[in-house]
């Protein structure tokens, strides 16, 4: 097993004495001040891009939804979504713990296995999952879940030669000690376009966790793919990449490498954020946006009842979030790392709850609902995926 090497063992230290949970209501954090952000591109070591000016053109203002199928329904509590090489597509259950096969085709499911050592309860269980930077040769499923003492990333080998059920291989820990709680979470991951693995993580419901540098919650993390900090993070020897954060629950890239995050506010603010290396998102002492320069400010930002967003993705020069508690599908276009235009609502409450939105390539994305959560209202056949075509 791989164990997190140098990842801050003073830092692990004070985050084992923060790890109560805390109560809150569905929330977000903070970003977006109009420069170049995120990771470098591919193969640099560094840990933000070049500045430079988006090359795409700028999207209309106004844009389009069609939904071309349901690809699969009948999911239990879906959380993470994974295009595979194939055309097949994986999804983890938060509250099973089980990773399932979805035929892209057909819409057959096969359950792949159960991660061992998952502990669900409230917004915890098995998260957000990803496919290795090397899946062609090394068949890797990273996943981020909840266990009984903390929040942690694990890998797995995926062996489709072996039975359903029996195809996934044991947990490889390549990273714990993330604060867990009974909200707050976090939990998406991706690659970016740099080959590093990018984490979400909630203050699970202690504030104060957002603010310290020294604690792994209320954070976007940056990580090798075995685990210890990526060459160039803002701090030295240190995971973290951005701070002051409530809960990140999406992330994504332009095609400029420019990095993007949703973040879940308290009461007031939902927050989309352009992602720049050692910024202050502002969690807990500022909701929104803001006239205090020491916190970057979102690009948009919405009440909670109309967002409480989740997974988001690009595609067509705009940001696509996916609603949970505003139960639509946002369209943000972009202008580098500013709106061109007035976020616009799509779906709204004609499919519940939207956990997650990733890109299927070109102007297609796949969209999944999430009314099995716990807070939705399920309905013959929830949850499932869609197959939609956006402009």
């Amino acid at each position: 097993m791989i164990v997190q090497r140098r990842v801050v063992s003073a830092a692990l230290a004070v985050t084992a004495l923060l790890l109560t949970a805390g109560c809150s209501s569905d929330g977000g954090g903070s970003p977006g001040d109009g420069t170049s952000a995120s990771s470098g591109g591919s193969g640099t070591a560094t840990g933000s891009a070049p500045s430079r000016q988006a090359t795409a053109p700028t999207p209309p203002a106004k844009g389009t939804v069609k939904v071309l199928r349901t690809v699969t329904e009948g999911l239990k509590s879906p959380w993470g979504l994974a295009p595979l090489p194939d055309g097949n597509l994986l999804v983890s259950s938060r509250d099973d713990g089980t990773i399932t096969r979805i035929a892209e085709a057909t819409g057959k499911k096969t359950e792949l296995g159960k991660v061992s050592g998952v502990s669900a309860a409230g917004e915890g269980g098995l998260l957000g999952i990803a496919l290795s930077p090397d899946y062609a040769s090394d068949h890797m499923i990273y996943a981020y879940f909840t266990t009984a003492s903390d929040n942690r990333i694990a890998r797995m080998l995926y062996d489709a030669e072996k039975p359903a059920g029996e195809q996934l291989g044991a947990p490889d820990t390549i990273f714990k000690g993330i604060p867990k709680g009974y909200i707050h979470n976090g939990g998406r991951i991706a690659f970016g376009p740099d080959g590093m693995l990018y984490a979400g993580t909630g203050e699970s419901g202690q504030r104060g966790l957002a603010q310290d540098k020294k604690s792994l919650g209320g954070k976007i993390l940056r990580l090798t793919p075995e685990g210890d900090p990526a060459p160039g993070n803002p701090f030295p020897d240190s995971p973290v990449y951005t701070y002051g954060h409530r809960n990140v629950q999406g992330l994504a890239w332009d095609p400029e490498q420019r990095l993007f995050a949703s973040e879940f506010g308290q009461d007031t603010w939902d927050e989309l954020n352009a992602i720049k290396p050692g910024d202050d998102y502002g969690w807990p002492n500022a909701e929104g946006k803001g006239d205090n320069p020491k916190y970057h400010n979102p690009i948009t930002q919405w009440h909670t009842d109309d967002a409480s967003p989740s997974g988001i993705a690009y595609a067509e020069g705009s940001i696509w979030m996916a609603g949970l508690k505003g139960q639509r599908l946002w369209r943000i276009p972009l202008d580098g790392t500013k709106t061109s235009a007035a976020p616009q609502a799509f779906l709204t409450g004609e499919y519940g709850r939207l956990r997650t939105v990733v890109s299927a390539g070109g102007n297609k994305l796949w969209l999944m609902t999430n009314n099995t959560d716990g807070r939705g209202t399920p309905k013959s056949g929830d949850d499932r995926i869609l197959e939609i075509q956006v402009s």
